[in-house]
């Protein structure tokens, strides 16, 4: 079977713009919550958010979008594409196969574009449709359907970068991109790519999404006077997550492909695992069944005969009762309890939030960074542990140490669960 290599990585995040700045703070442990500035959160029961600062500025400032086409695209489109021309970048590819950036070209026939989100422009959907209720469908935006479609952040992507294979969009819910990687992946062991540029974005802090998990009760609102301590996974006090935005996209290369043109790769993407509790449409399967089973089926993906060499996990780690305590029995059932006692786990919600839809692909960029480097992040705010949460989660402060195996979890409402698992070169 092919080997499948990450060479390149972007990022945009709420504790930083850029796969350095983005890193950075994760170790240093600072968090990236605040109280929302985007709408006045007054008339919501949570008023917090992971918000992306000083996008604008970085991405158009910094080369990394184009002004003009930016102002044809939704937010979630634009963070996809800036990540994706840092990611490019990072793995030293020139675009659109130009030679003039110093870069290698990569036949475009042969890279597929394959994003996770999972609910798109709707910002764009919210302006328009008041537009229509206000004004009339002759005053609509001739460009409100392209941007707000899911879609179009794979395409623009490909344009940008002139990719001209595959260009396919998942739409899992907060598995979504991790299970785009997992597509990614097979796509290149199948041969049908050389290079996949891989990942997901969201961009959907507005007052009509908080509500609407406010009413599901899934967000976190005791802690409104203290944003940063607001996302506690694995804490008895936990009250639900926080969302959060941003992007992160992954290079990935067959192995053969890497070695040909000299590339530096952060770790081997192993293997891929999914399935689907058919439980319920928000809340996790209690049993923890089908998320032992993704598991499972990721680490035989992966070839991970011996799973005493699994020494990281990034969990899912919402901060929510549900899913904390069905993914800590996930994880016990899978490896045993003593084994399980050994692994460093945790959740970089804290950092970042619950980006939905970009929220594997972030976790997963983080995941291959911890590889490359060696160095555990730390779950911050681990304060009141929940005695019957009984895991090493790896509280409030990153360690080095030497990572062989690692394994990233997106499980998601409607029961979706995809697991990716990653090795070091």
């Amino acid at each position: 079977m092919k080997k499948v290599m990450i060479t390149g990585i972007g990022m945009l995040t709420a504790v930083g713009n850029g796969k350095k700045a983005t890193w950075e703070s994760v170790k240093a442990g600072k968090p990236g919550i605040g109280r929302i500035t985007k709408f006045d959160p007054s008339r919501c029961t949570c008023q917090v958010a992971a918000e992306l600062k000083g996008f604008e500025e970085y991405a158009i400032g910094g080369g990394l979008l184009d002004k003009r086409e930016a102002r044809h695209m939704a937010d979630f489109s634009k963070y996809a594409v800036a990540a994706a021309v840092e990611a490019w970048k990072d793995a030293g590819f020139a675009r659109k196969g130009a030679e003039a950036e110093g870069g290698f070209a990569p036949d475009p026939d042969r890279v597929a574009t394959i994003l996770g989100n999972g609910i798109g422009g709707l910002e764009v959907t919210g302006e328009s449709f008041k537009t229509l209720f206000e004004r009339g469908p002759d005053r609509l935006s001739p460009l409100a359907i392209p941007e707000l479609i899911a879609n179009e952040g794979a395409g623009n992507i490909a344009i940008t970068l002139g990719a001209k294979g595959p260009a396919h969009v998942v739409v899992t819910a907060c598995a979504s991109s991790t299970d785009a990687l997992g597509y990614a992946l097979d796509l290149i062991r199948a041969g049908r790519a050389d290079v996949a540029i891989a990942g997901g974005a969201e961009a959907v802090i507005m007052e009509f999404c908080v509500g609407g998990f406010m009413k599901e009760k899934a967000l976190a609102t005791k802690l409104n006077d203290r944003p940063e301590k607001s996302c506690r996974p694995f804490n008895i006090d936990r009250d639900g997550f926080v969302m959060g935005e941003g992007a992160a996209i992954l290079i990935l290369e067959s192995e053969e492909h890497a070695k040909a043109r000299g590339a530096k790769a952060y770790a081997e993407l192993a293997g891929y695992g999914a399935t689907c509790d058919a439980y319920h449409i928000t809340a996790p399967d209690p049993s923890a069944d089908g998320a032992v089973k993704a598991m499972e089926i990721a680490l035989k993906d992966a070839g991970v005969e011996d799973r005493s060499t699994v020494d990281y996990i990034n969990a899912h780690g919402t901060s929510t009762k549900l899913n904390d305590s069905m993914e800590t029995l996930a994880i016990k059932r899978v490896f045993g309890e003593e084994q399980a006692r050994k692994i460093n786990i945790s959740s970089t919600k804290p950092f970042h939030g619950h980006c939905l839809g970009a929220t594997g692909a972030i976790e997963a960029a983080i995941t291959a960074l911890a590889i490359d480097e060696g160095f555990v992040p730390a779950t911050i705010n681990y304060e009141n542990p929940d005695p019957e949460l009984d895991l090493n989660y790896t509280p409030n402060e990153g360690i080095k140490r030497d990572i062989r195996v690692a394994m990233s979890s997106s499980l998601g409402f409607g029961g979706h669960n995809g697991i990716l698992v990653f090795k070091k070169i």
